[in-house]
């Protein structure tokens, strides 16, 4: 696809935004939007033109999304006005989201932020504000399902600007995916790839890569392919970055990322550095593509975000099936949380399920539970990132029998990203956590030990008698091992639990019987590749399969390297 000449904006009208821009920042006026004094009509009408017809999906519910553009200590960018203005009357066309365009820092309290499904940092630079419990709540909002969109500028949000860029909020990049502006001409022409052609953000281009002209950033740390699901790049093959003489290729390993999605807990994220010239917001293609991806922040349109590194053909086997491979920490809990998410990410997974006993690392000498401060949860959520890692469920030796103390764990799950809390509580407090599993969002999977330790829980029968008459979020972490070692069959259980089958744990062992040991999978009892293909065939679909290997604790990478490859072989065929 090549896209038509694009011209750059006059200079006059150029000149004319850049000084209202600048008398924006230094007068800090934050408060009502002034896109109608910089978007003339005839530009209105040219992004009227281009806004596309309809949203690639249906909303789920009504969606807000919040549009905020303060460019602190910086002329500003006044591209950012057309983009408010394009978001706002795409979203009322297609019926896909209403916008709220605020410049006042304010709108990040808590009681603000529940508003929103989504919020847009349109093109925002330097410190937009300091407040730290402002910026706790924008991590917390995203990281509990949240969605967070950037565009440009937005690497360099929360930077000192007149300090050096220097950056007091270091998980803002975690959050956004990289940081930096390093940039060539505002109307550089390169050619761009599409890095994943097939990933439903990409949509719009047809499978193809392109030519455009526009302001590109270089990003840097903390961007990585180990993070991030990169969707656009500059296209090396067919750029010369090397035409300018006095200009060095900015990154040694020649990746130029353009646009990328993650999840950061359990929120949507999306960047994308194509947003410095106003005209990109009268380009169809353009608008298509932010459609998409404000449907994706928004909750709409279901989109993969593994890591580009971690894409492996059996990854994309299990994103076609609908099913995640992760490990549970009880495999490795001699060591530390944060040794067990390098483990994790060593084995190509993606995904972690937590435990509430394990040291979180050699600096945090704390166990992993709500007596964690703010700043060690905020120091574990940038390890798993940095690992390309999500945390989806937790095991949770005691739940607080009072309501205090069970909602504090909830609040832990909440800031943790956690989807499923894994306990075994007592029958008289199902009633209470079933009540903050509806307020949080935050499923209860019982867990079972044998029949002497868990006498309401050990089997898939007791299960669903304590379960009749609740709700979905609470169901079964099936144990897999302890089912095996008392005469359960875990094909027949899981299936008789159907939907209810919230967490796997799962295990194959030598014997099945009470001295049966760990082996890796399909070597086993368990029949394991009949399990896999009776799921499959019955749709169940848990939340996450863990890959817990109880022996040989020490030295268990082999074994649980030889249980992943046999779930990635199963799958792939699965997946045919």
């Amino acid at each position: 696809m090549r896209y038509p000449a694009i011209s750059p904006m006059p200079r006059p009208l150029g000149l004319f935004c850049l000084a209202l821009c600048i008398f924006l920042s230094q007068a800090n006026v934050f408060a009502a939007p002034a896109t109608e004094a910089v978007v003339t009509d005839a530009d209105r009408a040219r992004i009227e033109a281009a806004l596309p017809a309809e949203a690639p999906v249906k909303p789920l519910k009504p969606r807000r999304l919040l549009i905020f553009d303060v460019n602190v200590v910086y002329g500003g960018h006044p591209s950012r006005f057309y983009a408010n203005y394009a978001f706002q009357k795409m979203g009322e066309k297609t019926g896909a989201f209403e916008t709220v365009i605020s410049r006042d820092p304010a709108v990040f309290k808590k009681e603000s932020l529940r508003q929103f499904d989504a919020v847009f940092l349109n093109n925002t630079v330097g410190n937009l504000f300091t407040d730290p419990q402002l910026r706790k709540n924008l991590v917390e909002f995203v990281y509990n399902g949240g969605g967070l969109m950037g565009d440009h500028g937005t690497t360099v949000a929360f930077l000192r600007w007149n300090e050096g860029a220097a950056d007091d909020w270091p998980e803002f990049g975690h959050m956004i995916g990289a940081r930096g502006a390093n940039h060539r001409a505002p109307d550089e022409h390169v050619y761009i790839k599409l890095d994943d052609p097939t990933h439903p953000l990409n949509a719009p281009f047809g499978g193809k890569g392109f030519e455009y002209r526009s302001e590109f950033f270089r990003v840097g740390a903390p961007y990585s392919r180990d993070s991030l699901r990169v969707l656009l790049g500059i296209d090396t093959e067919k750029t010369d970055l090397n035409a300018d003489p006095k200009r060095k290729p900015e990154r040694a390993d020649g990746d130029y990322a353009l646009a990328w999605v993650k999840h950061y807990g359990k929120g949507r994220v999306f960047y994308c550095t194509i947003g410095h010239n106003p005209y990109i917001f009268w380009d169809t293609k353009m608008l298509e593509f932010y459609l998409g991806a404000t449907q994706f922040a928004l909750g709409d349109l279901p989109a993969s975000t593994i890591p580009s590194a971690r894409l492996t053909p059996a990854i994309r086997a299990q994103e076609k099936i609908g099913w995640k491979l992760g490990v549970t920490a009880y495999t490795f809990h001699r060591y530390t949380l944060f040794e067990t998410i390098e483990k994790t990410a060593q084995l190509g997974l993606a995904y972690l399920g937590g435990l509430d006993f394990q040291k979180v690392s050699k600096d945090i000498n704390k166990n992993f539970n709500a007596n964690l401060s703010d700043e060690e949860l905020a120091a574990i959520r940038m390890k798993l990132d940095t690992h390309g890692v999500r945390l989806v469920t937790c095991f949770y030796s005691v739940i607080p029998s009072d309501e205090a103390g069970c909602r504090k764990v909830f609040e832990f799950a909440r800031k943790m990203g956690i989807e499923n809390l894994i306990s075994e509580p007592p029958l008289e407090s199902l009633d209470m956590i079933e009540g903050f599993c509806d307020e949080y969002g935050i499923n209860l999977a019982i867990h079972n030990h044998d029949r002497k330790a868990s006498p309401n829980y050990y089997s898939p029968e007791k299960i669903l008698e304590v379960c009749r008459g609740r709700g979905p979020r609470i169901g079964a972490c099936v144990d897999m091992g302890y089912w095996m070692r008392g005469g359960i069959d875990p094909i027949a259980g899981i299936v008789k639990l159907g939907d209810r089958a919230l967490v796997i744990q799962t295990h194959d062992l030598d014997v099945q019987g009470p001295e049966g040991h760990d082996v890796p999978w399909g070597t086993g009892a368990a029949r394991m590749e009949t399990l896999l293909r009776t799921m499959h065939r019955e749709g169940i679909k848990p939340a996450m399969f863990g890959l817990e290997y109880s022996y040989d604790w020490l030295d268990s990478m082999p074994e649980c390297e030889a249980s992943a490859r046999f779930f990635d072989r199963v799958t792939l065929d699965l997946a045919k």
